[in-house]
């Protein structure tokens, strides 16, 4: 028997609403998910929002599960975790992780959800893509002991990377931002902070994550010789200028993308997605992650959160989207 659903839609950029469904039963083969969380993406996702995803990029920006097409009507997201209702006995009752948008319920190949570890709580498990991404990043930035590294921007990617970095030996990392208040959440996830006036420079690394051309510009000013910036921001269709006629040739300097849509050519010979996902929520058995959770409402209240979030208004890391008993 079809079962009801509500998911959330971009109606028009700047506006989103909740719409009600149909779902047929699960095929064999297919689980049926019931939605405890998701969050939203305050990279892509307020893009998306905002429609600003450029026309060359459609194809490329598409989530695994969007209906629609940008820039409107689309339902869009992928960071959520729910409970399989109906499914293979083996994930019967398991509590899973699937790159799927903002709906109560839905139905997807078994192949497609992730188990959440015993040790890692639903409502910590929703940063499992943001992680993945900084595990991508990590991949290909491929630091090294007594690594001198700066993460310049305290998002929820930035914040994930210098957290990951923590835990290499012997590696100095530096969580840069330009608003002090960040020194704590730094604190919280055991790196150093600084405003971009007080970072220190001479670095073997910097990860690029603020979505901001200053960002960058601070980025390669912070590098020491024949260093890297690993860039991780996507900026949508904003130009950004760079001045590449100063250092940047003398110094020997290399500036490089990392995007989590391919696997790191480091590790794609011998991991596929499901491996790297799996990895990223073994890592959030960490419970210091959960300083990046910093607001929470309920599904009812998206559409009216998701304009707060995009404009700013509500500066959170990440919020998180909570479906009760539906």
């Amino acid at each position: 028997m079809p079962r009801e659903a509500r998911a959330c839609w971009l109606r028009s950029p700047g506006q989103a609403e909740i719409r009600q469904l149909s779902l047929a039963s699960p095929a064999a083969g297919e689980v049926l998910v019931r939605t405890l969380h998701s969050a939203v993406s305050r990279g892509s996702e307020t893009l998306v929002f905002r429609g600003e995803v450029p026309q060359s990029q459609y194809p490329v920006m598409r989530a695994p599960f969007q209906e629609g097409d940008f820039p409107a009507p689309v339902k869009y997201g992928y960071l959520n975790v729910g409970v399989v209702e109906q499914g293979p006995p083996d994930l019967l009752g398991r509590t899973v992780f699937c790159l799927y948008p903002h709906q109560t319920r839905y139905v997807v190949p078994a192949e497609m959800v992730v188990p959440v570890p015993e040790a890692v709580p639903p409502q910590r498990a929703i940063l499992a893509g943001t992680v993945e991404t900084a595990v991508n990043a990590l991949w290909d930035a491929a630091p090294l002991v007594g690594d001198r590294v700066a993460v310049v921007g305290a998002g929820m990617v930035g914040c994930c990377v210098a957290r990951l970095l923590a835990g290499f030996p012997g590696v100095r990392t530096q969580l840069v931002d330009i608003d002090p208040a960040r020194q704590r959440l730094a604190a919280d996830l055991g790196v150093d902070f600084a405003t971009p006036e007080h970072a220190a420079g001479e670095c073997d690394l910097v990860v690029h994550a603020s979505a901001t051309e200053e960002g960058l510009a601070h980025s390669l000013r912070l590098l020491g010789h024949e260093a890297t910036v690993v860039e991780l921001s996507w900026y949508g269709d904003r130009r950004v200028n760079l001045a590449l006629g100063e250092e940047f040739h003398s110094r020997r300097l290399t500036l490089r993308s990392s995007q989590v849509g391919t696997v790191s050519p480091a590790r794609n010979a011998r991991r596929g997605f499901s491996d790297r996902l799996a990895l990223a929520l073994d890592l959030l058995a960490d419970p210091a992650f959960d300083a990046l959770i910093t607001g929470a409402s309920d599904f009812d209240e998206l559409p009216r959160i998701l304009p707060r979030l995009a404009t700013g208004e509500l500066p959170a890391l990440c919020h998180r989207i909570d479906y009760g008993t539906e």
